[in-house]
């Protein structure tokens, strides 16, 4: 049969062929090409805000409702409406709302998934990893890499509540997620506080260390005093049209993202800065920290103040008006898009 003459197209002939290849766990190509590899990147997340004051009361009755110690991590997942029941906030990213109430420890373990935590609201608990404690501030960026055992206890006298960050959609795609449980509930301190900063996050690394490109951090807090201060004194002079003023956390000994599956950045939008549309194939997730401004995500508009949290998906175009000097932090699986050479971006 010559390629300019069309097969049959007989629909029965065709369905009797499919159930009988499939009976060998065969199925055609052609029928599911097109949604393969699509002409166009199709992202089944929705854009969707979270306003931290309609959740709050929520978070707060989950602590009446059960204790830290018994639920282990007391979160209330973020759901993409798109990915309901996936326990996910974008396809490769989870993200929930942890609530530490004063006396309460959430005890120590680890897994094979990397974690992020921005602390929203409260102060005087701490996060421990390997050993070392860091007392957790409003704004503080916390990681506790794959396979760090890690605990978080609260002396202090009010709520605290932080968003986690994990790439447990990542690590259940490849079938490499698995936990362990500590001994005890926390962990025995080897290093002071701010251990790890001296000798990581201050141009400077211990004589014999030598970091591999993918290896997380040793820096594992980023307090936001100090991530604020370099945000101000940059915001100067002509903002980018799309990002304003804008910083990529980094691990301080290889310049590279801070964990290899989860990139984080900061931005700062100067009152009356309205941002150009920009479009990447990482599925972001924002936290305003600061002021409030009036965001474009796809068809979706919101207007956004301190501890929102919204999900713009992959290409969606993005655009913001900040009503006042505002701050925003976001994370996203550009690292990994990056390590498969799939990252692209559009700036409108």
């Amino acid at each position: 049969m010559s390629q300019s003459m069309p097969y049959p197209q007989s629909k029965l002939l065709r369905q009797d062929f499919y159930a009988r290849i499939g009976a060998n766990h065969l199925t055609p190509l052609w029928e599911v090409l097109a949604s393969l590899v699509p002409k166009s990147p199709h992202s089944p997340l929705q854009p969707v805000c979270w306003q931290y004051t309609s959740v709050r009361d929520h978070i707060m009755e989950a602590g009446r409702l059960i204790s830290a110690q018994e639920a282990e991590r007391r979160v209330l997942i973020l759901e993409n409406p798109g990915l309901r029941g996936h326990s996910s906030i974008t396809q490769s990213l989870y993200a929930g709302f942890q609530l530490l109430l004063p006396g309460e420890v959430a005890p120590a373990h680890r897994h094979t998934q990397s974690a992020l935590r921005l602390v929203l609201e409260g102060e005087g608990a701490y996060t421990a990893v390997d050993g070392e404690r860091t007392t957790m501030c409003r704004g503080d960026f916390v990681i506790t890499p794959a396979w760090t055992f890690h605990d978080h206890g609260h002396p202090g006298s009010v709520p605290v509540v932080w968003l986690d960050g994990l790439d447990i959609p990542i690590v259940r795609f490849l079938d490499a997620g698995f936990a362990e449980k500590a001994t005890t509930a926390t962990q025995a301190l080897s290093r002071r506080e701010g251990d790890s900063v001296a000798r990581y996050g201050s141009n400077l690394v211990p004589i014999d260390y030598a970091a591999s490109p993918a290896e997380p951090t040793r820096t594992f807090v980023y307090p936001y005093a100090r991530t604020r201060a370099s945000l101000q004194a940059i915001a100067h002079g002509e903002p980018d049209p799309h990002f304003g003023f804008k910083l990529r956390f980094v691990n301080p000994a290889t310049g590279q993202a801070p964990m290899p599956t989860i990139g984080a950045f900061i931005q700062w939008l100067p009152q009356g800065l309205a941002t150009r549309e920009y479009l990447s194939t990482d599925s972001t997730v924002y936290v305003c920290l600061e002021g409030t401004c009036d965001v474009q995500a796809g068809e979706r508009q919101w207007r956004i103040g301190a501890n929102d949290v919204f999900v713009v998906p992959s290409c969606a175009p993005l655009s913001m008006h900040a009503h006042e000097d505002c701050i925003l932090f976001s994370f996203s699986d550009r690292p990994v898009q990056k390590a498969l050479g799939l990252w692209r971006e559009h700036r409108l």
